[in-house]
């Protein structure tokens, strides 16, 4: 079970001294022509997201490898596919990359895409319900497999008494292995976000009315 950091203000570092720990991070993005009132938030968020992180290491240690969905190649490779992909955290990644960290390439590129396919002809609706059942399925199995082979990844490389950092979507089906500590970073803007979603969703959805 993950730990939210505001649960955690002052660690022992030699508490957590030999153990492997992952600081998540939820992965939120934007778009082009997002409301001002969103990506204040979104901008409030990955400031926070980068405090939360600092303030972790200092307690209870420095990052030395980066894990980030998407990133199918290491190191500076995996920077120049992340700055396309999402701006906001990369710089967070960088900087860490800058400060002796190490970018892995935590997914596999064909179990990526699949999902991402699976889950786009989700969202398209269907006629046949034995269509959807199909997709629905593969959509499952793709996805279990991608996060198996994360969680595999994220053990085999993070080593005894190292501090990394993860940045995956909220509704990840992650199972990290039990002597890994996990600390969910949860910045205070993020409900705030929550919130700003769900408005929006209602109000769009009275409007179809």
């Amino acid at each position: 079970m993950a730990e939210e950091l505001g649960k955690i203000e002052k660690p022992e570092a030699k508490k957590f001294k030999g153990k492997r720990k992952l600081y998540l991070v939820p992965l939120l993005f934007s778009w082009s022509d997002a409301p001002a009132e969103y990506v204040d938030r979104f901008n409030l968020y990955w400031q926070q997201v980068g405090e939360h992180i600092v303030n972790l290491e200092a307690k209870i240690g420095m990052v030395k490898r980066v894990y980030h969905e998407s990133v199918t190649v290491a190191d500076e490779d995996g920077l120049s596919v992340l700055e396309k992909l999402s701006p906001s955290s990369c710089q967070i990644v960088r900087d860490k990359c800058q400060g002796g960290a190490h970018l892995e390439a935590v997914e596999d590129k064909e179990l990526a895409e699949e999902s991402v396919d699976w889950e786009r002809l989700l969202l398209m609706g269907f006629i046949s319900p034995k269509v959807a059942r199909i997709v629905s399925d593969s959509f499952i199995e793709a996805t279990r497999k991608r996060y198996e082979h994360i969680a595999a990844v994220v053990d085999e490389t993070l080593e005894v008494n190292e501090a990394a950092v993860l940045f995956i979507r909220e509704n990840h089906m992650v199972q990290f292995p039990d002597n890994i500590e996990v600390f969910s970073v949860m910045p205070p803007v993020l409900d705030e976000i929550h919130r700003w979603l769900r408005d929006r969703s209602k109000t769009n959805e009275e409007s179809e009315k």
